[in-house]
């Protein structure tokens, strides 16, 4: 009989542990229905009587498949929040205490390599093989060859994230210019990612397929930059990453935006160094491909280069529900609310005007001084006097703001 009492227990307590997490998982599904009804502002937009019946059918299917599948909990909660169709409303992991992974001080690679530089500056300027040093937009790196293998080696002179001297890149060569590529790691227990690289025009371009690319440095740093703005990848990332200023002639700048998030100091920084050459060119460039937003503040600086006479706008609205106040007070409790004094009283203002209207939409009161507030700047400038902006289907939240506000 021990064999059956063992077996009936384990199976017990496997029922068990599936039903509490099943609960578990349920709770949390109703909690995210009741959440996004009660608290999303758009849920009225996206909610309409014509497409009800489809979001009752969703949730009790969704309640269906946690019953069915309870450890595919997060795959379910995400599905409902897709159904409304907005980057803003989404489904994450919230942890009391933040776990931040510690650097290694070498990669995965197993250990730190001391490259010789000036070895290297003369076989770069040879353009024969992989080997040399190469410039990117992240910083620099130094390829070498590996002495223990036929592969080469990637190595961090002074590059963004990564501790001089560690393995970056490893490169096995299938031929002279194509290479099978582990992308190693500065994280524990974190394995090298796979990946192709190869060389191009002339082995003076290293392309990281589908991610990035080097150029080999040179003793111009400026014909280094120049090859680096202006080079097209073939292998190319699908998006625009990098942030790029340059004069691409004498009658028009260029600046590329791929974000409104943690990019203030680095726009206000390039339009007061390169003021002139922006004053001097009728034409502005703005790429915002794949800007998925951030922080309205952080395009100020580029709306002040594009200002032609006043405009109005309406201003943010903030949806007043009982929940959505509390979380403005929560946050006060808390000391979490920025900007210091200012910010407490915007904050408390914004609060007060939630209250009197619950269950509606508000403006903040330093907005209800008229229907349509009218921004006047103090600058007219001659030029720019024509302005292009390129988009993609990647723009969203702040970038979308700032596109209203630029043809305002």
């Amino acid at each position: 009989m021990r064999p059956i009492v063992i077996t009936f227990i384990v199976f017990f307590l496997h029922i068990s542990m599936i039903q509490a997490q099943t609960n578990d998982c349920l709770k949390d599904f109703n909690f995210l229905v009741d959440k996004i009804k009660a608290d999303y502002p758009g849920y009225n937009d996206k909610v309409k009587p014509d497409n009800f019946g489809d979001l009752v059918i969703l949730e009790k299917t969704l309640q269906n498949k946690i019953n069915l599948y309870p450890d595919s909990c997060s795959f379910y909660l995400k599905q409902y929040a897709a159904y409304f169709k907005d980057n803003h409303l989404r489904v994450g992991k919230v942890r009391s205490e933040p776990v931040l992974e510690e650097k290694s001080e070498v990669s995965s690679f197993g250990k730190n390599i001391v490259p010789n530089l000036g070895e290297l500056k003369d076989i770069s300027a040879n353009h024969k093989s992989i080997e040399g040093l190469w410039t990117s937009w992240r910083g620099d790196v130094a390829v070498v060859k590996n002495s223990e293998s036929s592969s080469y080696l990637g190595i961090a002179i002074n590059y963004q994230g990564w501790k001089v001297n560690q393995v970056v890149f490893e490169f096995e060569p299938r031929n002279d210019s194509v290479f099978n590529l582990k992308l190693h790691s500065v994280y524990e227990d974190h394995t090298p990612a796979i990946g192709i690289a190869s060389l191009h025009l002339q082995n003076q371009i290293l392309e990281i397929h589908d991610n990035t690319f080097f150029v080999r440095k040179t003793d111009s740093e400026l014909m280094d930059k120049t090859l680096l703005y202006t080079y097209v990848p073939e292998f190319p990332n699908g998006r625009n990453t990098f942030f790029v200023a340059t004069c691409l002639s004498d009658s028009t700048y260029y600046i590329r935006v791929p974000g409104f998030f943690g990019f203030r100091s680095k726009i206000e920084q390039t339009i007061s160094k390169d003021w002139n050459d922006i004053m001097s060119r009728p034409n502005l460039i703005i790429d915002i491909r794949n800007n998925g937003g951030g922080q309205d503040d952080e395009y100020q600086s580029l709306l002040r280069l594009l200002y032609t006479n006043p405009y109005t706008t309406k201003g943010v609205e903030w949806y007043a529900s009982p929940r959505n106040i509390k979380f403005f007070e929560d946050a006060l409790e808390k000391g979490e609310i920025k900007n210091g004094d200012e910010g407490i009283r915007w904050t408390k203002e914004l609060i007060g005007e939630m209250a009197k209207n619950k269950g509606g939409f508000v403006v903040h009161p330093s907005l209800k001084k008229s229907d349509h507030p009218t921004f006047v700047k103090d600058s007219i400038y001659r030029y720019p006097c024509r302005v292009g902006m390129i988009i993609n289907e990647g723009n969203a939240s702040s970038a979308e703001q700032f596109l209203l506000s630029a043809f305002e």
